[in-house]
């Protein structure tokens, strides 16, 4: 008689963990450049409407 073992365990490397990781990764890094690139665009003006400054761009960037 033949038995086989149909679960895994979930520790150790997983080729998928790496994978999933660097495109969260990738996705963060795009939101938070998308995110300072419009915020760039704004005038001081504008930027005062919403309550920010200059200053704010990368800290709410760096957040996205």
């Amino acid at each position: 008689m033949t038995a086989f073992e149909t679960t895994r365990t979930t520790t150790g490397f997983s080729a998928l963990n790496l994978v999933s990781n660097l495109v969260a990764s990738i996705a963060s890094w795009n939101d938070a450049r998308v995110t300072r690139n419009a915020l760039s665009k704004l005038s001081d003006r504008e930027l005062d409407d919403i309550g920010l400054c200059r200053g704010d761009i990368e800290f709410l960037a760096s957040r996205a």
